[in-house]
């Protein structure tokens, strides 16, 4: 495959993931919980970075994602003590996040671990970095990583459906029926921490959180049916991956920064000509005044 063609690929594996969990953020009304955890796996990948001194590794994936699970444990843990949800996701993502940047500038040293590689990524060198897979050859790292994330995402949403859409809709309801609504809560937070960190190095914050919530959110505008909304939330995710690497090309930016430009586009689109959310739809809708 080309130069090009990786590039796409990484970034469209990057939207089809992060747009699937992305529908249960939505549905959750955790949309924030993605911009948290997205900022606070950079406390995780410092500290194993700290510990074993290597810039690459599973330890790396370990760090990351214990950061996002103790970002989920501290929100929960506030809101308990009746703060509001969303002022607990304030409070904790910009204290760990700036620990992590306060590591960055006292500890690493000379090591590649900087805030803006953080916040924008560096999916140009995705190429470089390959590994060798039987019966494929060589593969850019971070892709196969993505298509194993992917994979884990297709699995779990699959596998446990009913319970993903009552504990989303209903978590009273998938209590009373025997469903470990906690248990499922933290399975969740697991997969969101995971798919961010397979998604951070190469594309970095800004696009990671753009991609969780966005095309959900267009998504959200089309349908009211959860497998539908799943289908059109990855749809959307490729397209701004693909359009975004366009624009990119087009006036030599950043390709990050214009396919998460290009999830918001697709969220304007949506916002005016959807069917039945959609501000065209409304206006020209006939009131029931009108029909009488």
């Amino acid at each position: 495959m080309s130069y090009t063609g990786w590039i796409i690929l990484t970034a469209s594996l990057v939207g089809l993931s992060c747009s699937l969990i992305g529908v249960f953020l939505i549905l959750r009304k955790m949309a924030m919980m993605a911009d948290a955890i997205s900022h606070t796996v950079l406390l995780g990948i410092v500290v194993a970075f700290l510990v074993t001194r290597e810039l690459s590794g599973p330890h790396m994936l370990i760090g990351a994602v214990i950061a996002g699970l103790i970002t989920a444990l501290l929100v929960q843990w506030l809101y308990q003590l009746e703060i509001e949800q969303h002022a607990s996701i304030g409070i904790v993502f910009t204290t760990l996040f700036a620990l992590g940047v306060i590591l960055i500038s006292t500890s690493v040293g000379n090591a590649h671990l900087d805030v803006q590689h953080a916040l924008m990524g560096e999916i140009t060198f995705i190429p470089w970095e390959t590994i060798t897979l039987p019966l494929i050859g060589n593969v850019p790292e971070a892709t196969a990583l993505l298509a194993i994330v992917l994979i884990i995402i297709l699995i779990s949403i699959i596998a446990f459906y009913k319970e993903w859409k009552l504990t989303s809709f209903d978590p009273a309801l998938a209590a009373s029926l025997g469903i470990p609504v906690v248990l499922m809560h933290y399975l969740f937070m697991s997969l969101v921490s995971i798919t961010t960190v397979a998604s951070f190095d190469a594309v970095g914050a800004i696009m990671v959180v753009a991609m969780l919530i966005t095309p959900a959110a267009s998504a959200y505008l089309w349908t009211d049916k959860l497998s539908v909304m799943l289908v059109l939330s990855g749809i959307f995710g490729v397209i701004s991956a693909v359009t975004g690497y366009i624009i990119a090309a087009r006036i030599d930016t950043s390709i990050s920064a214009s396919m998460a430009f290009a999830t918001g586009i697709i969220f304007l689109i949506s916002f005016i000509s959807s069917p039945k959310h959609g501000l065209v739809s409304k206006y020209t809708r006939p009131s029931i005044s009108s029909l009488r």
